[in-house]
Formats: C-alpha cells, structure tokens, sequence
C-alpha cells in the first residue's frame, strides 16, 4: 500500500472529510430555508439560488469519486450526442444495480454543468434523510410513495411545477423502481411471465407509470429521452464506502439519446416503448458481459477542478476552528471536556456512517413481492 492510499484509509481523515460535508450541508439548508422568502416575490431567482447552493453540496460528493477515489468514468456515445449535453431539459433512464449509480450520474451532470439542477423522482422515505432529503425538497425533488393512487395528485402538481425551470435540468427515472438484487430479479420476472412480458437477465422488469407520467407532463420542456446503462470493468462490485477509503474504479455508461418526438404519445404505446427499451438494455449488458465494453466509440471528458475547490473552501472554513477548539480542549487537560469532545466524535461518526448506509443495497427496501404493491404495477 502506497503512502496516499495509506493516508486515505486513515479513519482520522475520513471523519474530517464526513465533518465538513455535514457542517457545510446544515449551513447550506439554513441558507436554503432562508431563501423561501423570495418564493413568492420570485420564484426563479429563488431557483437559480438553490441550485447554485445545491451544487456547493452535491460536488463534495463529487469530488469525493473524482479526485479522492479517482474513479474512471468513460461514455459510449457519439460526439453529436455529447454536443447536446447541457444544453436541453432530458429525461434519464439509468439502470439501478450499484450502490454508487446516482454518485456516476452526478459526475457526468458535473462535467456538463448541470450538477445543481439535476432532478430525480424520489421516493419519498429520502426526504427525512438529513441533508440529502432536505436539500431535494428545497430544489422541487418530486417525492413518491410507490403506491399510484396517494402519489397521483403530488406527482403530477410537482411535476408540472418543473416545466418553467430557468436552467436545463436532467431528470432521473430509475424505472425498476428499487435496486437490483437476485431475490428482487426473481420475483420481478414472474410479474413479467404473468403478464406476458419479455424476461430481462440483468434488469427488473420496469414500472411504467412513473416514466409515462413524467413524460407527458414534462412534454414541451424535455426535448429527449437520453437511454444510459451503467457498468463497471472486471466485475467490479463498487460501494460508496469504498468511495470514501480511496478506492478506485472504471465506471462505463452507454448513452443514446431519443427526441420526444420519436416516443408515442399514447400511455400504452409508451409502455410498450419502455419494455422495448429495457430489452435494447438488456442486450447491452449481455454485450458487456461477454466483450467487457459496450459497443459504439469512446468519449472521456474531463473532470472539472470546481468541485476540488469548492471542497477546499469549506474545509479551509470549517477545519481550522475546529482544529484549534480540539487543540484547546487537549491541552486544558479538563477530563469533562475531553470526554464531551470524544462523544461528539463517536456521534460524528456514527452519523456519517448512518448516511452512507442510505446507499448500501442491503439496507435498501422494496415492495416487490407485496400483494398490493403487484397490483400497483
């Protein structure tokens, strides 16, 4: 083990870097609150505002794939594709089998300079997650319960909210509506053979109410659907944790890009759309699997160096009084605060620890298999 993978193992560091992270994101959602006030006086100002503080939080994460792990992230598209990121409201379908999905996903809206703006529809047990629920529900994050007939009415204000949004924002789907597992693609493909579907090997069969719904109500703001399947070099099996003891990957994500225009207006020609789509998936995973690459030409853009800066800014804000008030608290030799000081230490980490368990697959749950959840779909 060399010198700097020894020093990012290092717990010390770790919970400094967990430290700044969740200091910088109270202060950012006190600010947040703060700009409520400009709501009704001006929505878009209030807008451009969060999306700018969001992103001061997000590219910690960021940062934390980029330039801690140095993950690896190349695209598989053509470069008229490429030519068009930034620069239109899209729908995202990305496949949900890694614990560190979303984290690929917001690397390449970094690099394209739609970080802050990102969207996704979220269930709705994130939003009393600290910090990353409270942030989405400050930039518009449309919550979900899973359950059609409670989210009907808040899914569809929430989504046509969003067909104003002043900056290009790509919205997430996660269509299989939960992450992938072995017990979850079981039960997912007998839905499929009950209802005469197609089986997929390496997806769950996807739910397209959420997908047929946001596409109509997002039509006249999306100009297209862009298609991205996710997967990792020599089977790699990457997690967030993983992410923050330095390790490093090489990510791979096919991208195709659908116009609005070419996908049916009609809910079940949609549908049916969707089912095609995740068949195309599927084949493409079959294809990384065999070759170790997805078909088409390789693009790599280049990491950014604002969210290194933006990280060394708040660890330079919030680091060095912290330093100092632990320096004083040693030397006074006071045994109460010593002990209070290394409490706070075990609560900090504790709740970095309980945060990036938000992520883990095997702490995440799902309603596939449930009575009433199959009758939802």
């Amino acid at each position: 083990m060399g010198v700097v993978a020894w020093l990012k193992s290092l717990f010390v560091l770790q919970l400094l870097i967990g430290f700044v992270f969740v200091v910088s994101g109270l202060i950012i959602n006190f600010i947040q609150l703060c700009t409520c006030v400009l709501w009704p006086f001006n929505k878009q100002l209030y807008r451009k505002i969060n999306t700018r503080l969001s992103y001061s939080l997000w590219s910690q994460l960021v940062m934390l794939l980029e330039w801690w792990s140095g993950t690896e992230c190349t695209l598989y598209t053509d470069q008229a594709t490429v030519d068009m990121f930034g620069k239109e409201h899209v729908i995202i379908i990305l496949n949900h089998n890694y614990e560190i999905d979303f984290l690929c996903g917001w690397t390449m809206c970094e690099r394209y300079g739609i970080l802050g703006s990102s969207k996704v529809l979220a269930k709705h047990e994130l939003l009393k997650v600290p910090l990353i629920g409270w942030t989405w529900y400050f930039l518009e994050i449309v919550f979900c319960k899973r359950r059609w007939e409670e989210d009907r009415e808040t899914v569809f204000s929430g989504l046509n909210r969003l067909r104003d949004y002043p900056e290009y924002m790509w919205f997430l789907l996660y269509c299989e509506g939960t992450r992938f597992t072995e017990k979850k693609h079981q039960i997912s493909m007998q839905v499929a053979e009950s209802k005469g579907l197609p089986k997929l090997k390496y997806h769950l069969l996807p739910r397209t109410k959420g997908f047929t719904t946001t596409l109509q109500c997002l039509k006249g703001t999306v100009k297209a659907v862009y298609d991205v399947t996710l997967n990792f070099k020599d089977k790699q099996n990457p997690t967030l944790l993983g992410i923050v003891n330095g390790k490093k990957y090489k990510a791979d994500m096919s991208v195709r890009r659908f116009p609005v225009e070419e996908i049916p207006d009609d809910e079940k020609e949609c549908a049916d759309w969707l089912h095609k789509l995740y068949q195309e998936k599927d084949a493409l995973q079959e294809h990384y699997e065999k070759e170790g690459c997805f078909p088409g030409p390789t693009i790599i853009p280049k990491r950014r160096v604002w969210t290194l800066l933006n990280f060394l800014f708040w660890a330079t804000l919030l680091l060095s009084p912290l330093i100092n008030f632990a320096w004083d608290v040693f030397v006074s030799g006071s045994p109460l605060l010593i002990i209070g000081f290394m409490i706070f230490l075990i609560v900090a980490s504790v709740a970095v620890r309980r945060l990036i368990g938000v992520t883990e697959v095997k702490k995440t749950g799902s309603s596939y298999g449930n009575i009433e959840a199959k009758k939802e779909n």
